[in-house]
């Protein structure tokens, strides 16, 4: 049986209204599809009492914890969660080396800080920055960008919850106008590669424009992780595309 959901969005921005959340809705949705329920949200400011006392109030539950992790005077989530679950701010030396390999000697003094984090933490894979969110037993800490923490949902719900999840399949593509589909082979061959459990299809569309819709088949999850693969690479190659 799954242990409770809750949700922690973080933010002074969000509370004075400066700032929309987006976090809540996305993560419901997320979660409802995959037939899980979030059973609670908590909206709190960038205060690292109340941030500390809201994570340990649930140390029970499954937590998805969003902000509060870069490396600026306002943001102590990473401090919070330390002082939640009793342990001590250490400089995680998996997570410096993805900052130092990132920006180089730029990484010092100030964007190391993001390595400091709770003894005994995991690191929670960035697929924009390679920045790592990290997490506590259930308790995932990401950040406040939703571009790069809900990949991070995906990837938790696929790697700690995938026997808890509904096993629906998913058919989910992309068209491309004016690319031949032998320009798409080796982009096709690295999600395949990368995504060995999904079913990747092309069909060109013949006509006065060159038309391909370049999609995926199979589990939800893995599914949204390779269409994502995919507009990734189509932008990388300059290939403009769409959803129909």
């Amino acid at each position: 049986m799954i242990k409770p959901i809750h949700a922690i969005i973080i933010g002074d921005e969000i509370l004075s209204g400066k700032r929309n959340d987006k976090h809540l809705n996305h993560l419901s949705k997320v979660l409802t599809s995959n037939g899980l329920s979030l059973i609670k949200a908590d909206f709190i400011p960038d205060d690292l009492k109340v941030i500390a006392d809201t994570i340990k109030s649930k140390l029970q539950c499954i937590v998805f914890c969003f902000g509060g992790i870069g490396a600026t005077p306002d943001d102590c989530t990473r401090q919070a969660a330390a002082k939640a679950h009793n342990k001590k701010i250490i400089r995680n030396s998996e997570a410096l080396k993805l900052i130092v390999d990132k920006f180089g000697d730029n990484a010092f003094p100030k964007r190391v800080m993001m390595s400091d984090l709770p003894e005994g933490a995991h690191l929670l894979p960035n697929s924009i920055n390679n920045i790592p969110g990290f997490f506590i037993n259930e308790h995932f800490f990401m950040p406040g960008f939703p571009e790069m923490s809900w990949p991070m949902v995906d990837w938790i719900l696929r790697t700690h919850y995938s026997d808890q999840l509904n096993n629906k399949n998913l058919d989910s593509s992309v068209w491309i106008d004016d690319v031949p589909e032998s320009m798409l082979i080796d982009l096709m061959n690295e999600v395949t590669k990368n995504n060995p459990n999904i079913k990747i299809y092309s069909l060109p569309k013949l006509g006065p424009k060159i038309k391909v819709e370049l999609g995926v088949k199979g589990n939800i999850l893995d599914v949204k992780k390779a269409i994502e693969e995919i507009k990734k690479g189509l932008s990388t190659l300059s290939h403009k595309w769409y959803e129909n």
